[in-house]
């Protein structure tokens, strides 16, 4: 494939050595592409893996008892290399972001030696959602590109709707990465779904997990396993992070776990703590519920939260954590006093955009007569590696880009900054797959018969 980036925004064209069978008329026999910033995403394949909703034979509403894809496989890609996306916002990088997300696409249409051009496209991430989705329909339109591209935002916004109407009215949260936050994704089309409904301006909090993500998908700049001590090349929440601080007269409310490292401290001379950092996903949760909290006091909410979108496909893998803080702050108490009770329900729904963007896709599929007839294929797993062999490239200890490299580079420089490789025991460790076989039983089988 080709690619050339003209300027004005984001009109990107390229052109493919694709032919126009699979291309402009659908192979239905071909994969269903699901890609993502990292290994979230993989809640999203567990969810088309398991999902049984409907009729294999009429299409209709309904399990049969037959897993809906099960006639289909899959490729799945996490551009690891290029994670957090979340951050592309702050550093001003949308552009570079949008050019990361197209040539994945790309990738994901190309047939290769090792993989075959998809079906369709399901983007399993809510910040590529938020920033790219739009533009890649816009784009696969003009050139004729028929192959249907499925987001996760609609989905997550349609189940937080169809709760709200069951349980009755509260405050929606939104919890996801700072880029999806930014970007007003999640309350944009809430609003405007709450308004075809005939429904009254929703009320809508929002909280960008900084580090949550990250610490999931080990992201040295968020969370080293192995680290005794604080340390300066730390990015996440601490006391002297200006954005994200560490307040430390709501340090009963965080309830950070100190065992094992996962709560750094940075000590003076006299023993005296100096600065916090955060080095473990559960505390990532703790820190970013009770800022999201805190923010609903600040903003005298009168509505108590009831719902609370999980906006990133990294966070279902924590959902259990997010459930059991939520309830010990829903019990909190300062000064004598419920601190959270006025802003939050004793009952949270937790919305997994998961399963209704599995819901979505098989539609799609069905509707564009892209059901597989044929025997199944293999499913394959695609991860991003820095492209050693790029002079340029800057790597950390643990042999991944800096981040002063990942968000210093720029648009339109014509440069592979990464390969394209198969799932390893080296690109990914063995505590990622681990927690895959322990949280997406279906999703790691598949990946364990492709691991040597």
């Amino acid at each position: 494939m080709k690619f050339k980036i003209i300027t004005l925004g984001f009109l990107i064209a390229f052109t493919t050595n694709l032919s126009a069978q699979n291309v402009k008329s659908g192979n239905k026999n071909l994969p269903i592409g699901v890609f993502d910033s990292g290994t979230g995403g993989l809640t999203v394949l567990e969810a088309m893996l398991s999902l049984d909703a409907f009729n294999n034979t009429t299409g209709k509403a309904g399990a049969d008892g037959k897993p809906d894809f099960s006639s289909e496989f899959f490729e799945y890609l996490a551009d690891q290399a290029n994670m957090p996306y979340g951050n592309y916002a702050a550093e001003k990088k949308t552009d570079l972001l949008k050019e990361h997300i197209l040539k994945n696409m790309q990738y994901l249409l190309q047939s290769n030696t090792n993989k075959q051009p998809a079906k369709m496209i399901v983007l399993a991430c809510n910040t590529a959602t938020a920033y790219a989705l739009a533009d890649i329909k816009t784009k696969f339109k003009a050139d004729n590109i028929q192959v249907p591209v499925i987001g996760v935002i609609d989905a997550g916004a349609k189940a937080a709707l169809a709760y709200q109407a069951k349980a009755g009215a509260g405050t929606i949260g939104v919890f996801a990465t700072a880029g999806t936050v930014a970007s007003e994704g999640y309350p944009r089309t809430l609003q405007t779904m709450a308004k075809e409904k005939g429904l009254p301006v929703l009320s809508i909090v929002s909280q960008g997990g900084a580090g949550l993500a990250e610490s999931i998908d080990r992201d040295w700049s968020y969370f080293v396993d192995t680290l005794k001590q604080a340390r300066k090349e730390y990015k996440g929440p601490s006391m002297k992070n200006a954005l994200y601080t560490i307040d430390t007269t709501l340090l009963t409310a965080y309830q950070f776990d100190k065992s094992s490292n996962k709560l750094l401290c940075e000590f003076d001379d006299k023993g005296s703590c100096l600065d916090l950092q955060l080095n473990d996903p559960a505390n990532y949760v703790r820190y970013h519920l009770v800022t999201l909290l805190e923010k609903m006091l600040q903003q005298n909410s009168k509505t108590p939260m009831n719902t609370l979108i999980l906006g990133c496909t990294h966070y279902p893998y924590m959902r259990d954590t997010i459930a059991k803080v939520l309830n010990e702050l829903y019990d909190y108490k300062k000064d004598n006093q419920y601190r959270y009770r006025t802003c939050i329900n004793k009952h949270v729904e937790l919305i997994d955009p998961s399963v209704e963007t599995a819901k979505e896709a098989f539609l799609e599929m069905r509707n564009l007569q892209l059901t597989n007839n044929t025997a199944t294929q293999p499913n394959q797993f695609f991860i991003t590696i820095p492209n050693t062999q790029l002079a340029e490239t800057q790597l950390q200890p643990d042999g991944w880009f800096t981040y002063g490299y990942k968000y210093g580079r720029v648009a339109g420089a014509k440069k592979d900054y990464v390969q394209y490789v198969p799932f390893d025991h080296k690109n990914i460790s063995d505590a990622s797959y681990e927690r895959f076989k322990l949280v997406l039983p279906n999703a790691y089988r598949e990946i364990a018969k492709t691991l040597k």
